[in-house]
């Protein structure tokens, strides 16, 4: 069974999968991208089947899960530091996009409609630790 791939994780494009794949094979991990092809044909069925599935021989398991958890997916200043939340001062931030105002929301739904990118859209920073939403600083 040492030779029977695991996946490991999953991906919603294949740009974010070829940067995992590159880091595990650095480390002399043999990694396989199942569904990545279909998905470069067309992102929109992406959660339909699943994702882009990350894939390692069982036997490099343990190490890749020990690489992939020492990669940071919070997000970082333009100094390159954690941003820090002001309520309880972890680093544990994400950054998502915020319908707030009536410009924001007639931008969101022009864009669904036309099928276009929205033209005006609210950044927000939301601690995953204590849930505090705060703005991002200019």
């Amino acid at each position: 069974m040492q030779n029977a791939f695991v996946t490991i994780a999953k991906f919603q494009y294949s740009a974010e999968a070829e940067i995992i794949k590159g880091r595990l094979e650095s480390d002399g991990i043999k990694v396989f991208l199942k569904d990545n092809i279909t998905i470069d044909t067309d992102p929109l069925v992406s959660n339909a089947i699943g994702g882009i599935k990350l894939k390692v021989l069982a036997k490099d398991e343990d190490k890749a899960m020990d690489i992939l958890k020492s990669i940071n997916a919070y997000s970082i200043n333009d100094n390159g530091e954690p941003v820090v939340c002001p309520n309880c001062g972890n680093n544990h931030i994400e950054l998502y996009s915020t319908i707030t105002s009536l410009k924001s929301l007639v931008s969101f739904l022009i864009g669904f409609i036309t099928g276009t990118l929205p033209f005006s859209t609210r950044y927000q920073y939301k601690c995953e630790d204590c849930k505090t939403e705060f703005p991002i600083k200019n």
